[in-house]
């Protein structure tokens, strides 16, 4: 009997639906820099940085931020789980992919809402 099932996108196979936003500020807690790169797709599990200077995986820090037009405020705790390094006349923008690690289910909550709308 022959398959028919069609291969999954890499999106199709994702745990939490996502949203392609720009939060335009995240801090690392108790320091004062800001994190070099910009946030986006977002869900209840993480979010993508990007960034020229990713950080490395496995590495793990404090994030605070408000996603945009709401009045929801993330802080927790993240894990750099993948880099995607620059490469010349690449169309992939490069980057890091971090796990939240103690999110608060409401805030969890709240995000899955707010990306559904």
């Amino acid at each position: 009997m022959e398959d028919t099932k069609k291969p999954q996108k890499n999106a199709d196979r994702r745990r939490y639906l996502r949203d392609p936003i720009i939060v335009f500020k995240v801090t690392e807690e108790n320091s004062r820099h800001h994190l070099f790169g910009y946030a986006k797709d977002i869900s209840r599990g993480g979010l993508f940085i990007a960034s020229i200077n990713p950080r490395h995986p496995g590495e793990r820090f404090q994030i605070a931020f408000q996603i945009p037009k709401s009045d929801i405020k993330v802080r927790c705790q993240c894990e750099v789980i993948w880099i995607r390094k620059y490469t010349p006349g690449s169309k992939l923008e490069p980057g890091y992919g971090i796990r939240f690690l103690d999110l608060p289910e409401d805030v969890a909550v709240a995000i899955d809402d707010w990306v559904s709308k």
